[in-house]
């Protein structure tokens, strides 16, 4: 493994001692525990493929007049999202390839301040695709419990002062994770904010396919075509499916922080440590799956889609 690696902050557990890891190195040495050797090669094929596909969805967003509303700015902010895990994978990557074939030599020192920074971009993409999620999830429910009062409630201003708001405080909080990383406290923070927020999204959303299933049937019984009810469903069933694909792909990330937190030495945990590499496949794999949800899901944005790429502008 070459010495600059996305997020070496939390690769191993920095709170155990050498003898327990010489015991966990020999208890650990069984074929699973050996984790996985997963080329550059791959990491740098999908951080291209993301990088491409959530640009694309950020250029349609700005492109198409009918898509300049909040929830499609907070989902092109969720796409800028999954763009910085893009980027820095692929930087990563390319330093490593480089490195690995004598084209690049740099010094230590310097490798740490890159390991930094993407770190930091990673970190700061965890914090602001959660609360974009959760951010989208609080629009949706406005849109169906208070759809005469939405665009009175989720004004322009409201919207760019949410979205600023959410990228400073992303880059704050992964500023001091970078700082305090050795502090289990950060990390404790971390998985809070991940329950948080997953609980939050989880109550939003069985409240509003219960009280959508519930005027659906009214509407129903009456004759009548509940059009808006029925597009801010769609719209709610979108977002769940991105939640759940965000907690596949970034839960195995979040039981790697817990375990640093709970059982650094013992040697089921130090098995699991040695896949980190198949979990940033897993945040990776987020980032391109996303843009796909969003095509094919909405109407009006796969079609902007379908014309960028026949450059029928």
């Amino acid at each position: 493994m070459s010495t600059l690696a996305p997020l070496r902050l939390l690769r191993e557990p920095w709170n155990a001692s050498k003898g327990n890891q010489s015991n966990v190195t020999t208890a650990g040495s069984s074929t699973w525990c050996q984790g996985l050797d997963i080329p550059n090669e791959f990491f740098l094929t999908l951080g291209l493929v993301s990088l491409v596909e959530n640009l694309l969805v950020v250029a349609a967003i700005l492109k198409n007049r009918n898509l300049h509303s909040p929830m499609y700015y907070f989902i092109c902010c969720l796409a800028i999202s999954d763009m910085l895990v893009s980027v820095s994978n692929l930087v990563e990557t390319l330093f490593m390839l480089l490195m690995e074939h004598g084209m690049l030599v740099i010094r230590t020192s310097v490798i740490r301040h890159m390991d930094n920074v993407i770190d930091m971009l990673t970190c700061s993409s965890v914090v602001s695709s959660l609360s974009f999620l959760g951010v989208i999830a609080v629009d949706r429910y406005i849109t169906i419990f208070y759809a005469l009062r939405y665009h009175s409630i989720m004004t322009l201003q409201r919207a760019v002062v949410t979205m600023a708001s959410v990228w400073l405080a992303s880059t704050v909080s992964s500023t001091v994770f970078i700082i305090y990383y050795r502090n289990n406290a950060i990390l404790l923070c971390l998985i809070s904010f991940f329950l948080f927020m997953l609980v939050l999204m989880l109550v939003l959303y069985i409240h509003m396919f219960a009280l959508a299933r519930h005027h659906l049937r009214s509407m129903s019984s009456q004759q009548k075509q509940p059009v808006y009810r029925s597009s801010s469903l769609k719209g709610a069933v979108t977002l769940t499916i991105l939640l759940g694909v965000f907690f596949i792909c970034w839960g195995p990330f979040f039981f790697h922080l817990i375990l640093i937190v709970t059982c650094p030495t013992n040697p089921f945990c130090t098995c699991c440590f040695s896949y980190f590499n198949l979990f940033l496949i897993l945040i990776i794999c987020n980032s391109v799956v996303d843009p796909l949800i969003y095509a094919f899901r909405s109407q009006e944005l796969r079609r902007t889609l379908w014309e960028m790429v026949l450059c029928s502008w």
